[in-house]
């Protein structure tokens, strides 16, 4: 080998080596990413701010947050002072109302984007139920189940009993498909400007905890909903989940995944472990809706993003 060729190779080699490093373990992966220091702004609906979990917190009242909620435990785990800290996630918010006041039986809140600004560090988002309409789905889910279950004496049905199914697919038409596509133009168009308006922060869309079993076995007497259509809500939410995913990957922001560590965790759980509480709460929550141990979990999901 020429001398000219074997100094190129040697640098070549020196480079490519000087671009790896083994951190302890003996492996060549980078460490966690330093946790961020804040300013930390939350923004969300009633999963972020966890209605009817004490002790309420914030302004106005009528947003129903907790402080004991994710961005509170996640404040919490990175010592934030109070300062840094802004959590306006409301009850019953949508993707609209980042961008529009919502008013609320005790206060009007401001819109939530109007929170962030140059100096915020990071930033959580966790939003879409209200979009696309999941309570509604659920309660109708429920009600349809209740009538089926006094008509043919039914405890959880068969996988053939989905009148709550044939409400939202018919004749081709997906209603709650074409809900989840509209609330993805509007996530589209939420997350470049949060970038623009806190262009130093790091931006996290967070998921949804699994709400539902994917299995209907022995959910009937929890949630009130044949066994043919616990499938439904449960689709509905892992395809709103995968797009949340998608879109915050496009918008080079990261996503939560709080639905693999809550599995097994859902309404029909076990009292013990359930992350979400079935419609006749036995915990301090709102049905159907995360209580504290919920919110533990969501709080470490984001927190495993900065190896905290």
């Amino acid at each position: 080998m020429k001398p000219p060729v074997r100094a190129a190779l040697a640098r070549a080699l020196a480079c490519a080596c000087s671009s790896r490093r083994s951190w302890p373990g003996g492996t060549a992966t980078r460490p966690p990413p330093t946790p961020p220091r804040g300013p930390y702004v939350a923004l969300g609906d009633s999963y972020t701010a966890g209605p009817d979990i004490p002790d309420r917190t914030g302004t106005p009242a009528g947003c129903e947050r907790s402080d004991r909620t994710y961005p509170a435990l996640v404040a919490r785990r990175l010592e934030l002072p109070a300062a840094d800290v802004r959590d306006v996630s409301r009850s019953g918010a949508t993707l609209a109302d980042l961008s529009a006041p919502q008013s609320t039986d005790h206060g009007t809140n401001p819109a939530q984007l109007s929170a962030l600004d140059g100096r915020t560090r990071l930033v959580t988002i966790g939003m879409g139920g209200n979009d696309i309409g999941f309570a509604s789905l659920v309660k109708t889910c429920v009600t349809s189940g209740v009538i089926t279950f006094a008509l043919n004496g039914l405890r959880d049905g068969t996988a053939s009993d989905a009148p709550c199914r044939a409400r939202y697919v018919s004749d081709g038409t997906d209603a709650m498909g074409q809900r989840i596509a509209t609330a993805d133009e509007r996530l589209a168009k939420a997350l470049p400007e949060v970038r623009r308006r806190a262009p130093k922060a790091r931006i996290y869309v967070v998921g949804h905890p699994a709400i539902l079993p994917a299995h209907p076995s022995g959910c009937g007497a929890e949630m009130g909903i044949t066994a043919g259509d616990i499938a439904c809500p449960h689709e509905k939410e892992r395809q709103l989940d995968a797009m949340l995913r998608k879109r915050a990957d496009e918008a080079g922001a990261g996503y939560v995944d709080t639905y693999t560590p809550s599995v097994g965790r859902d309404a029909c759980a076990d009292r013990r472990v359930r992350w979400i509480e079935p419609l006749v709460p036995l915990a301090p929550a709102a049905c159907v809706h995360p209580d504290e141990r919920g919110e533990r979990g969501m709080a470490d999901a984001v927190l495993k993003n900065f190896g905290v």
